[in-house]
């Protein structure tokens, strides 16, 4: 069993900037787990945001993310951060943790993968 937690979330102006971060626990973790976030805001279908292979190497990121928002980890601490900068309105979503150690996809929204945290909410006021 894996156990993820988010924090960092919160309130702020857009342009402005969060980092959000993911720390994972468990007997079965190991630093062979890919970590992302995945966002849902109200209303919408959950988004792919950022994803980093367990090497930490190897980085994907959302196409409406991309240049402004980046993934980082620590496998020491078995942490996952996420970096947010120059944030819009349409960033405001619940942020959810993700880990996979199996290969699964990571398409569709994440339907396929199956360690999740609760997810910690981001609101971007104009």
């Amino acid at each position: 069993q894996v156990q993820l937690v988010e924090s960092g979330g919160g309130l702020v102006q857009a342009g402005g900037s969060l980092r959000l971060s993911c720390a994972a626990s468990g007997r079965a973790w190991s630093d062979y787990y890919d970590m992302g976030w995945f966002r849902q805001a109200l209303g919408k279908e959950r988004e792919f945001v950022a994803r980093i292979k367990w090497s930490g190497d190897i980085k994907y990121y959302g196409d409406s993310v991309k240049g402004r928002f980046t993934i980082s980890r620590d496998n020491a601490k078995r942490t996952v951060d996420l970096q947010m900068n120059s944030l819009k309105p349409e960033d405001t979503a619940r942020y959810f943790c993700a880990a996979d150690s199996k290969g699964l996809a990571w398409s569709d929204g994440g339907r396929w993968l199956e360690n999740w945290g609760q997810g910690t909410l981001v609101t971007v006021s104009s």
